[in-house]
């Protein structure tokens, strides 16, 4: 007979492995230091009380990403947060001086965009994964994460056309 591997990844271990990444995709999403670090709480938080069984590493991963932006979305919508990023915010989270006005730039610009489009351009663009893991994690079809990716590119390209 074979029985389906179940894992809980330790709160501790699941914490050093992706509080980063999180903090970075929530970041994005709130644009204001203090509420991602509160949703970075609330997914872990939740995820200390999952009852959910996890398949192995990865789906933990697809779980934390997805509560993530979710709880990112209640953040901006129950607090009507408008979108801008704070410059000394901005360049706490990169890493080379030398094209922060480029990624002050860019940051602005994704900021601006929709939720959906967000959530495609930072997966795949800052986060370095593939159409195929984007289409899991985010739990839509191949087509509308091709879809977005073109048209947030797009948007992105317009704006920065707008803007010289």
């Amino acid at each position: 007979m074979d029985f389906q591997k179940h894992i809980q990844m330790s709160l501790t271990e699941a914490f050093e492995r992706y509080s980063d990444m999180l903090y970075r995709l929530a970041l994005t999403h709130t644009a204001n230091r203090e509420d991602a670090e509160d949703a970075c709480q609330d997914v872990f938080i939740r995820y200390s009380q999952a009852k959910q069984h996890f398949k192995d590493d990865e789906h933990i991963k697809a779980w934390l990403i997805r509560v993530c932006i979710n709880r990112c979305h209640d953040i901006s919508r129950h607090r009507k947060i408008r979108m801008h990023l704070d410059i000394d915010e901005i360049r706490d989270v990169i890493a080379d001086d030398t094209k922060a006005e480029e990624y002050v730039q860019l940051t602005e610009i994704l900021a601006d965009l929709p939720a959906k489009y967000k959530d495609v351009i930072i997966l795949h663009y800052y986060e370095g994964y593939s159409i195929e893991e984007c289409t899991r994690l985010l739990g839509i079809s191949l087509s509308a994460v091709k879809m977005r990716l073109m048209r947030a590119r797009d948007m992105m390209k317009e704006k920065l056309t707008e803007e010289g």
